[in-house]
């Protein structure tokens, strides 16, 4: 196995972390201050949990969520809409050789927690923690 075959499949590089952070700041400083001319990003408080690099640096795709999960169709259609100006934002706070483009998903890990956390709460899984007390 090469090194490079090694290294695509332990994960991102550290490199790849260390960027999506920087650019991760970089988002969510510019829709935290409203600085986006959008009236869905103005109205609409958005998080950004989390960026992902490609190897290439030339890709980022950021994980959002509107505040309380609220209009998340139109979030992701203004940050679309915007998509020139936020990459634009984010090459001028962070010193990079080429603005990578952006690709807006929603971050679906809160949904996922409160289906994990419903299935601990339910009957069945409190009857089987109580059989392995006994």
């Amino acid at each position: 196995m090469t090194k490079h075959r090694k290294e695509k499949d332990s994960g991102p590089s550290q490199r790849q972390l260390r960027v999506g952070e920087l650019v991760r700041h970089a988002l969510a400083e510019v829709l935290s201050r409203g600085e986006a001319p959008d009236e869905v990003l103005a109205s609409h408080p958005v998080t950004v949990p989390e960026v992902r690099m490609s190897p290439d640096l030339k890709l980022a795709t950021a994980y959002v969520m509107p505040l309380g999960g609220r209009d998340q169709k139109k979030v992701l259609e203004a940050l679309e809409r915007n998509k020139k100006y936020l990459r634009g934002e984010v090459v001028r706070r962070v010193k990079m050789k080429f603005a990578p483009d952006l690709r807006f998903l929603i971050d679906e890990r809160f949904d996922e927690a409160e289906r994990i956390e419903r299935l601990l709460r339910s009957p069945e899984v409190a009857r089987d923690l109580k059989k392995e007390e006994e």
